[in-house]
């Protein structure tokens, strides 16, 4: 009995935690998955491309994307606009891909709520929120007020990591990759529990 259903892996945590870091080794060890990219209002920064980090929009546009129902879920952190559009997260689904997303904890909330049988989600941070500010720092890409900002923001967000399935402090990057290529292998097998019709049908015959 072959099959394979869509299922999503959620990830969360604050800007410098190192979540595309991460993912970059776990592709290498996954297949069949798609990136949600998100749309975002926010200026790119240096290196960044349209349709590769995200979608770049405008405030007018998002808003009308909103009041045509066009995304799965959406928040307003840091004065910008955060969405994830649903077609073609449909799409990957019906195509039994994991789909793996990068969205805070209002997204994950949101996502809970609609999609909650087939999603399986990590919070991920640093060992701590000096560490955390000294990676904001070294990376270079923002000003000290939106350094200050995502600190801030982190500090509120850290409250949320009851409602995850699995909390991950990256440290290590190796043993913290290999921790999360385990979990993203979990959601799928977490995800196929739910198809109950699929699977009594075909163990009948």
């Amino acid at each position: 009995m072959e099959f394979q259903k869509g299922a999503i892996l959620i990830l969360s945590g604050p800007s410098g935690c190192g979540k595309s870091t991460l993912l970059k080794e776990v592709y290498k060890h996954i297949e069949d998955y798609y990136f949600s990219i998100s749309t975002t209002t926010r200026n790119p920064r240096v290196g960044e491309q349209n349709g590769v980090d995200y979608y770049f929009t405008t405030k007018e546009e998002f808003e009308k994307g909103i009041e045509s129902g066009e995304f799965l879920e959406y928040a307003k952190v840091h004065d910008n606009y955060y969405g994830t559009s649903l077609k073609p997260i449909n799409e990957a689904l019906s195509q039994g891909k994991l789909v793996i997303f990068d969205i805070d904890v209002q997204g994950h909330e949101i996502v809970r709520e609609k999609l909650d049988s087939i999603v399986t989600s990590v919070f991920i941070t640093t060992p701590s929120l000096k560490v955390l500010d000294e990676r904001l720092k070294a990376r270079n890409t923002d000003d000290i007020e939106v350094i200050e900002k995502r600190l801030k923001n982190a500090k509120i967000e850290i409250n949320s990591i009851d409602k995850y399935d699995y909390f991950l402090v990256n440290d290590d990057l190796i043993e913290a990759s290999s921790k999360l290529v385990s979990i993203a292998k979990i959601a799928r097998i977490k995800a196929s529990l739910f198809d109950k019709d699929f699977i009594v049908k075909n163990w009948l015959n």
